[in-house]
């Protein structure tokens, strides 16, 4: 009680978040029930007839289903290691560079893009990769005929990941960076002083020192496997490329909102939020297990 009287300005600050995470994450969870049922809007939760879980039957049984939930599991999986790669990577070149005034203005650039919105590069890109484009112009220059980077399942994928990629590395990087800050300055001196030459020393100084950070990153984005990124697909893909981009987050709106499927979306959202939910809680264990990580 003597704590409570000390930490009161504390919990009243706190009101506030715990009511909007009460009304917003944790009463909507009734809804769930529509996963088990054939739901009609007009009928209500009350009303529709109960289904048990031929939802979720149907959801194995249709193939579109399955394509879907590979399609997100390739484009999630894509991403987290090239999410994890390449900002490890950079951190570790940018910081080789000694001139401070030109490794911020390199940091400053690269974190920009994580800041713009999908809604807003989903329309550069959709012009950018036009076929009639400025980066098709410049393949035409080489003798490359125009490539449909956003129409042709072969090369959606790829423009996907690869344009996440170049908009969070830089974000992605802050992490390593302050991992990179941790490092004794000794240990270089010392290696400096053995004849260790820069490239030695980032392979046996720098690397080994950015692999628990490394290991913690990778295991808690184990969470987010099916979360292939709702924002983007949407503003970049078409019924062209549903066969390879269309993912878990894009299904349910195009069958629960747009066809009016409200009990087959629930179904595959609540199927998509277990897996999730068991991942992050394997995840938080081997972070544990090899980083010595923990939050709770």
């Amino acid at each position: 009680m003597k704590m409570l009287k000390k930490t009161w300005p504390f919990h009243v600050m706190l009101l506030p978040a715990m009511i909007f995470l009460f009304l917003f994450s944790y009463l909507p969870m009734g809804g769930i029930v529509m996963a088990f049922q054939d739901y009609k809007p007009w009928e209500g939760i009350s009303g529709s007839a109960w289904v048990g879980l031929d939802n979720f039957r149907y959801l194995f049984e249709r193939d579109d289903s399955v394509q879907v939930i590979w399609n997100t599991l390739v484009i999630a999986v894509a991403k987290m290691i090239f999410n994890l790669l390449v900002p490890f990577v950079f951190a570790i070149l940018l910081n080789e560079i000694r001139q401070v005034g030109l490794q911020r203005s390199i940091q400053t650039l690269v974190y920009l893009p994580h800041f713009l919105s999908w809604v807003i590069l989903g329309g550069i890109l959709v012009d950018l990769l036009a076929p009639a484009g400025l980066l098709n112009r410049v393949l035409g220059e080489f003798g490359i005929n125009p490539i449909l980077f956003l129409g042709d399942n072969n090369w959606f994928r790829f423009t996907v990941i690869v344009s996440d990629v170049w908009k969070e590395f830089g974000y992605n990087t802050i992490i390593f960076l302050a991992a990179l800050a941790t490092i004794n300055p000794s240990l270089y001196e010392a290696a400096e002083m053995d004849g260790a030459t820069r490239f030695k020393q980032t392979l046996h100084i720098t690397i080994p020192s950015l692999i628990p950070i490394t290991i913690v990153v990778g295991t808690l984005a184990l969470g987010n496997v099916l979360n292939a990124g709702f924002d983007q697909i949407f503003n970049l893909y078409n019924p062209l490329v549903y066969e390879t981009g269309d993912i878990i987050d894009t299904f349910v709106y195009r069958t629960a909102i747009l066809n009016g499927e409200m009990g087959f979306g629930t179904a595959i959202g609540l199927f998509k939020s277990v897996i999730s939910m068991v991942l992050i809680l394997i995840s938080y264990r081997l972070a544990y297990k090899w980083a010595g990580y923990r939050i709770f």
